[in-house]
């Protein structure tokens, strides 16, 4: 086999099958679902479910995420819902996000909610395109869990303030 064929099979063998690029030139108006990989560069205004999504520093979307993994370095106008997230320097995010783990790069642009989740992936609908999630579809959390939390302090902090004396 010529040495530029076996170079071509090789090249192809090795590139992730599932694995998917919306360009900077192209804009979606709908939903947008795959089994592997997005790398968005585009601009989609649509909900975006994917295994992991790399939105890139050119890309806009307006819509909400479903993924395991979310690398976000562009503009993102919605709720995301995944595993891992992580917001890079150069991103813009308005809206919730609910994970396991989230990472914030300094100069990283965040205006919504953070919650942690042990299933963010499972959590009902309810979440709208500008990110504000319906308090219904918020998971309750159970009394007795609530009252026996050790992560959070029940000290109370008071202090009065010395008054002033009129001269």
């Amino acid at each position: 086999m010529p040495d530029n064929i076996r170079h071509s099979v090789d090249t192809q063998a090795s590139r992730n099958v599932g694995d998917s690029t919306i360009g900077e030139d192209l804009r979606i108006t709908g939903n947008v679902s795959s089994k592997g990989e997005i790398h968005l560069d585009g601009e989609v205004h649509g909900d975006v479910s994917c295994v992991a999504l790399v939105l890139g520093d050119t890309a806009t979307l307006e819509g909400n995420v479903t993924a395991e993994d979310v690398v976000i370095r562009g503009h993102l106008i919605g709720s995301v819902k995944a595993l891992r997230v992580t917001l890079q320097a150069m991103s813009h995010v308005e809206g919730d996000i609910y994970h396991q783990s989230l990472a914030l790069e300094q100069g990283a642009y965040f205006e919504g909610r953070s919650r942690r989740c042990d299933d963010p992936m499972g959590l009902g609908g309810g979440a709208s395109a500008n990110g504000a999630a319906a308090k219904a579809s918020e998971p309750a959390e159970p009394a007795e869990a609530a009252s026996h939390r050790k992560d959070k302090p029940t000290h109370k902090f008071n202090r009065s303030l010395p008054e002033s004396r009129s001269v």
